[in-house]
């Protein structure tokens, strides 16, 4: 089983891209969407159904939006965080042969002093708080998604001077999750240095490698023990008219 996670920034500019990169990669079970910025009336169900897919979603027209691309059924489909009342669309959870996935678009915060940073923070919270159940209830389950945090120093470019993604509350947060059993499968393996997912679109950072690792798998042990290898594929971020973000990639037996 082959689980990934893509923030698209766009589905409709980028649906051939997606396409384009499971034909490639015929071993993917489930990929992840973040940002598909589409309402659902408009999200394109048949051309992903037509490609061979199953698909689950819940948009919002021009902001955030998400959805899970399968290769089989997906069962128990659940929008948004239960018991926390949000009119974005930021989370999509489904069963996919006996693996709970919790797709999910984490705020991004805007700015430290800003009303959207308590938000992301409060945000995070329900988001433990819930899982600290789901764990209970799925024992192999994986929280895909675009994080909108750099867990470690060693996730942030060397001239990186926001304070945005890598504040010590958000890092607490993210390190909550990690308490509460999960494993960022990522670093279960030796890697690169200077392994980012996401590079601004500005000042050549891609070029650069001037870039963040923000969007993580995180397992929960008895799912975690499974996994073989776990990649960030800079390929897509090569691309003409690219997403930001590039796809990461885990691998279970």
């Amino acid at each position: 089983m082959q689980l990934a996670t893509w923030n698209v920034n766009s589905l409709k500019i980028r649906l051939p891209q997606v396409l384009d990169w499971l034909a490639a990669n015929p071993g993917i079970s489930a990929l992840c969407l973040q940002e598909t910025k589409m309402d659902d009336p408009v999200f394109p169900q048949a051309e992903i159904e037509a490609a061979g897919y199953q698909v689950a979603f819940a948009g919002q027209k021009t902001y955030n939006g998400v959805a899970i691309i399968a290769r089989g059924a997906l069962d128990e489909v659940i929008i948004n965080i239960p018991g926390f009342a949000d009119e974005q669309k930021r989370v999509l959870s489904a069963t996919l042969d006996g693996v709970r996935l919790v797709c999910a678009y984490i705020p991004n915060g805007q700015a430290l002093d800003s009303d959207k940073y308590q938000y992301k923070l409060a945000w995070l919270d329900a988001l433990g708080n819930w899982l600290a159940q789901e764990r209970e209830r799925f024992p192999q389950l994986a929280l895909l998604g675009d994080y909108n945090i750099a867990p470690e120093d060693r996730d942030v470019h060397a001239k990186w001077t926001d304070p945005l993604l890598v504040s010590p509350p958000e890092r607490a947060a993210f390190q909550r999750l990690i308490e509460l059993g999960f494993c960022d499968v990522f670093r279960r393996f030796e890697q690169p240095e200077k392994a980012f997912s996401w590079w601004d679109y500005r000042g050549f950072s891609f070029k650069k490698n001037a870039g963040l690792r923000i969007d993580h798998i995180l397992a929960t042990p008895a799912l975690a023990e499974r996994c073989t290898a776990c990649v960030i594929d800079v390929e897509p971020r090569r691309h003409e008219r690219p997403s930001d973000h590039t796809p990461v990639v885990a691998t279970f037996a």
